[in-house]
């Protein structure tokens, strides 16, 4: 008799009672979470769901509430008999993730109710409006793991369900949903893995004629060094099927490679390290499209491809797009690459069959467009295009995904704004005393503001204005860049002394400042005397700071300057190319200031 055999009816039922996963039980007896599975369910030992009365019996409650349990006692889910489709959303949300995956869950919701659907949102958040008792028709505080989606899916019957509105989280389990007979709806699983899998993407991309970065993957140490060798330094590293960027990083030699690899990560052959090579000062541009390609998979017509946004980056490839602020539409990009983008679009999203959204991040070197990653699902920046252009991407994927084609729904033609809007991300640095500001690979925003206007400059400071660091007009800047920087920095320099401000800076940018004519105030570093930087900070004596790392590992003193800026609410730039846009923003505000329109003013202007 093998383990499973001896696991009794009553043990088993005790161990699901105690909280114990199919996964956690496979685990500890050295089994499969299938065979566990199949298990439990020839012994007819499944949950039941009680209702949380929302109104505490004062009233009916209209949404029912649902959680599963192992004891003993009715189940309590209310028969229906209509069509229904579950959304699986996002699950807690943590610092490094944004609720915009709920924006997409929530408009599903509303979107399939208009079907005449019934909508079942599975999610283990009580803090979002996904689990507001108003958006769904019944609602499930579950984990969204396989073992609970699929005990909720066959409990209700469900036509189907979409996983492309949580993010990763659901993703990773759509091909064990799709293997248990969940009718997953819109992009299949095989094209997600298709986009997911390092090599299937790569040949894909072969067989288009798409340039990416060259990469490699590894399970170890000894595998990561020598991709890396053949690469050259610096490259980026990440798990793969990663959220947020999560241990997403930049590096640059064997050394921060070996360190990586020992405590970054768990690398195996099932969740290798994607190495990828880097591409320095390139632009990065984050595109999301929707499409009903998927929809004629097994028919010889041909579905559309609508992108719904082209948004560039403001700071050069290597912040998270979670992080970075954008601009839409792109503001430096020539006509040839903006069509060559379009393209590689189109043609990506009829080979992996996309219903539904699917965004692709670029990265542009010189004239060259190269693909970063694409995933075919909603992306964190669907909110945003969708409110700059005044298209409910959202709630159309969802119609594409239950069968309505784009021409149905009367969305056909990519929607170009003759204004300006700018994302801007929100960090919670001053609630972490100490911690470094740097952007980097890994996503560490908790939400993102817009600023929108027909002139690019005052949209940009109007984005500031609502990320609660509003651009001074006057006074003083300091200025401390790296060495890789101090070629470019006089000319950023210069903007700011053009508009009135003094300029301030330690001995090595002030010698580059004053070979290239500029006047500019010295100023002790910190470890110098005194004042110092960090005396100027909390006097108030400085408007604005401009300071770019040395290196991968910051010096303490950059870390406080940085930090205490942060403290002391003065705007900080951490990127020449966001000095950049600060000093147009400037300009922009003292020449004509500002005036305020509501989005759907903007949206009645746009040119199509």
């Amino acid at each position: 008799m093998d383990k499973i055999e001896k696991l009794s009816p009553e043990k088993f039922l005790r161990l699901k009672s105690l909280g114990f996963s199919d996964r956690q039980i496979a685990y500890l007896i050295g089994t499969t979470e299938d065979k566990i599975r199949e298990r439990r369910l020839s012994l007819n030992i499944v949950p039941s769901y009680r209702l949380v009365d929302t109104c505490a019996a004062e009233f009916e409650a209209y949404t029912p509430y649902y959680y599963s349990t192992y004891d003993k006692g009715d189940d309590e889910i209310k028969a229906s008999d209509k069509m229904k489709v579950m959304i699986l959303g996002g699950g807690p949300n943590r610092i490094g993730q944004g609720i915009e995956f709920d924006y997409c869950c929530v408009h599903a919701s509303f979107a399939l109710k208009e079907e005449g659907f019934e909508t079942i949102m599975v999610n283990s958040n009580p803090e979002t409006v996904s689990t507001d008792y108003d958006t769904s028709d019944r609602l499930y505080f579950e984990p969204l793991t396989l073992e609970d989606v699929l005990h909720i899916y066959h409990r209700e019957k469900c036509w189907g369900a979409i996983a492309q509105f949580g993010g990763q989280t659901p993703l990773n389990i759509a091909l064990g949903l799709q293997k248990n007979g969940v009718n997953v709806i819109g992009t299949s699983p095989q094209s997600i893995e298709i986009a997911e899998d390092r090599k299937l993407f790569a040949a894909m991309l072969t067989k288009l004629k798409i340039p990416q970065p060259s990469n490699g993957t590894a399970t170890n140490e000894t595998e990561a060094l020598k991709v890396a060798q053949v690469l050259g330094y610096p490259v980026l590293v990440r798990p793969s099927f990663v959220l947020g960027g999560r241990a997403m990083q930049i590096i640059y030699s064997d050394s921060e490679l070996k360190h990586y690899m020992r405590f970054a990560v768990e690398a195996s052959p099932e969740r290798p390290v994607l190495v990828d090579k880097f591409l320095e000062d390139a632009i990065e541009v984050d595109v999301d499209c929707i499409s009903d390609v998927g929809l004629y998979r097994n028919t010889e017509k041909d579905g559309i491809t609508v992108i719904g946004g082209i948004l560039e980056h403001i700071e050069f490839a290597g912040v998270h797009s979670g992080d970075a602020a954008m601009v839409l539409p792109p503001h430096t990009l020539s006509d040839e690459v903006i069509q060559t983008i379009r393209n590689y679009t189109y043609a990506m999203a009829r080979e992996l069959k996309v219903a539904g959204l699917m965004n692709v991040q670029y990265a542009v070197k010189g004239d060259t467009v190269y693909v970063l990653e694409v995933n075919p699902r909603a992306s964190r920046t669907v909110p945003f295009v969708s409110k700059a252009i005044g298209v409910p991407l959202a709630k159309l994927a969802a119609k594409v995904m239950v069968g309505k084609t784009l021409s149905e729904i009367g969305f056909t033609k990519e929607v170009v704004p003759d204004y300006w809007a700018v994302k801007e991300s929100v960090f919670p640095f001053n609630r972490f005393h100490g911690q470094d500001i740097l952007l980097s690979p890994e996503m560490r925003s908790t939400g993102e503001v817009m600023g929108i206007d027909k002139d690019l400059g005052i949209a940009y400071a109007k984005s500031q204005m609502a990320a609660g660091t509003p651009l001074p007009l006057s006074g003083t800047v300091f200025i401390s860049v790296s060495d890789v920087h101090k070629k470019e920095v006089a000319f950023v320099a210069k903007l700011f002394v053009d508009l009135g401000f003094n300029i301030i800076a330690t001995s090595g940018t002030a010698d580059v400042l004053e070979k290239a004519g500029i006047k500019v105030q010295r100023i002790f570093k910190i470890n110098e005397g005194r004042p110092n930087t960090l005396d100027y900070l909390i006097n108030k004596k400085i408007n604005l700071v401009i300071n770019t790392p040395t290196g991968q590992t910051p010096r303490a003193d950059e870390i406080r300057i940085r930090t205490t800026a942060v403290y002391m609410n003065t705007p900080i730039m951490t990127t020449l190319s966001g000095a950049r846009a600060a000093a147009l923003g400037i300009e922009a505000m003292k020449r004509s200031g500002y005036a305020v329109q509501t989005l759907q003013e903007y949206h009645n202007s746009k040119k199509h």
